[in-house]
Formats: C-alpha cells, structure tokens, sequence
C-alpha cells in the first residue's frame, strides 16, 4: 500500500447546492478512508474559515474542496486555499471563476472556435433579440438552478421577468433539441495530461435534467451506449478536451453537450467540480473505465498534492 497521506475534505459552504456537497464531501472522506488515510472533514464558510487554519496547522497532503456553487467552486474558495498555500483538487482561482460564468465560458470556448449555441447576455430593462424557443441561464449558478426552457415568448417573458428578481444578468441561449451527453475529464496522472472517460448519455424521465433528476430522482437513466456514429462520439471526445485546455482546467471537470438530429454537437458548459455522489456522473464514467471511486478519489489528491 501507499504511504498514507493527511487529507482534509472540505464541504458544504454557503451556496445553494450546499446539501450534495455535504453528500459529495461524506462520500468522498469515506472512499479515502477505506484506503488508509487520515482524513478530517470540514465545513468552511465565507464567515467560518477556521477549516482552512486546521488544514495548515495540520500540514495536510492536500485538500479536497467537494464543494458546489458560485462561492466554493466559482473562484473565493480557491482564492483563500491558494493564498493559504495549501494543495487543492480542482482548478485554480482563475479557471474557476472563468467556468462558473457561463458568458464568460461560453466567450472562451467561441474565441477558441469551440462549437457553442448562439446566446446574448441581458440586464434588467433590456429585450431579448433572440427568438423562442431559448434557455434562459443565470450567469453563475450550477445543478439547472436559475434555469428556464422556453418554448414560446410569453413562457420566456415571464422566466425573464422571474429570474431577474435573483439575478443582475442571464445569459439567453439559443434552444437546441437533442441528446444530452457528458464527458468527464481526468488529468493523467503520469504525464498530466487530460484524459477523457467514456461519454454519458443522459435521459431524464423528466421534461429536463432539472436539480431533481440529478440528485434525488431514481429514473434519470445513464447510457454508455450511445446511439450515434462512432466518428460523431469522437468529436464530442476531442471538443471535450480542448474544451478543458482552453478554459485552464486542472485534475479534473465534466464538459456538458447537447447533440442534434443532425449530429452537431454543441458545448454547454464546464464543471470544475463534478458532483461526487451515487449519482455522480464523473465516477461513473471512472467506473467503466476501471476506477473505483475510492481509487479516483486517490487519484485526485495525488496529483493535487504533487
């Protein structure tokens, strides 16, 4: 066995998606325990950093941040650990920030000439110049929270007028009918380069794969069998990768598709900190690919760690 290494997992925070993060956090801290480890699991919030003090004071290996939401994955967290000086899983403050901004990815992804839906970014006061049917999408939040499929103006209006009451900005995104698939993305951990897993399709037996299809629901159904032309599935593999080269990814991240009728394929966003729970996509696609989610987990802080 490998030497045992000082781990802290942090979790929960202040976002909205604070209870999978708790899941996530658990789950993760159990995987590495089975391993051997030593591992403290830690809340952190914007008003409670003593997590981040315990880390130091400790000298743990590495930190794992199972957090998700514009604060603990979007940049803030990842500010304070790097400025802690503390080894972390997942991207740097920079890369964080720039993928929890949809706008600002979706800016990346068109400079790098990377298949995205056309899209427009509104403030209060302004009109829509794109027609329905749209997907309405505050800027920074993950889990299809502050999202809206619109299928006709007044439905767009009216999600318009709702979102703004959370919101300063919404991306309005060109709807796309199709298949949903993801690519998780691991960097290798003999040359550090990212290494794709096997695709996922996912079918939600709900109208979208709302919060509840993701987290709590039991018939979102996930396909490694994908019914499309194998040189198609390799395209969406290599727009996946270059994806999480141009946005400055780091350890790992899922790259979200949507797929049309006609095989185009069509970035919708980057997460820089995947989901880590039985219903998580990343693990599962690492379990096809004979990873057990404790090795992935191991895997993670290793190469956080250095």
């Amino acid at each position: 066995m490998a030497t045992p290494m000082k781990i802290m997992v942090l979790a929960g925070g202040p976002d909205r998606e604070r209870e999978v993060s708790l899941q996530s956090g658990r789950q993760v801290a159990d995987a590495l325990r089975s391993l051997g480890h030593t591992v403290y699991e830690r809340d952190v919030l914007p008003d409670d950093l003593s997590a981040i003090d315990d880390a130091q004071k400790l000298n743990v290996s590495a930190v794992f941040p199972a957090l998700h939401g514009p604060w603990g994955e979007g940049g803030p967290l990842q500010v304070l650990l790097e400025e802690a000086g503390l080894p972390f899983v997942g991207c740097t403050q920079d890369a964080a920030r720039l993928c929890m901004n949809k706008w600002a990815t979706k800016q990346r992804l068109a400079d790098k000439h990377l298949p995205t839906a056309e899209a427009e970014l509104i403030q209060p006061g302004q009109k829509r110049t794109l027609p329905a049917p749209v997907v309405i999408k505050a800027l920074d939040e993950g889990s299809s929270i502050g999202l809206a499929i619109c299928h006709t103006e007044a439905e767009a209006e009216g999600a318009c007028d709702a979102l703004f009451e959370d919101h300063g900005r919404l991306m309005v995104e060109r709807f796309i009918a199709g298949k949903e698939l993801t690519v998780g993305i691991l960097d290798d951990p003999l040359n550090g380069e990212p290494t794709a897993l096997p695709p996922i399709q996912i079918v939600p037996a709900t109208a979208f794969y709302d919060y509840e299809a993701k987290y709590t629901r039991e018939d979102t159904r996930y396909q490694f069998d994908i019914d499309m032309p194998a040189a198609c599935l390799d395209l969406v593999v290599d727009a996946a990768v270059s994806a999480y080269r141009a946005l400055g990814c780091r350890h790992l991240a899922r790259i979200d598709f949507i797929v049309d009728p006609q095989f185009n394929s069509y970035i919708l966003e980057a997460n820089t900190m995947p989901g880590f729970t039985s219903h998580s996509l990343v693990p599962k696609a690492a379990k096809r690919m004979r990873l057990d989610f404790p090795a992935l987990c191991e895997r993670l802080v290793k190469l956080a760690a250095g």
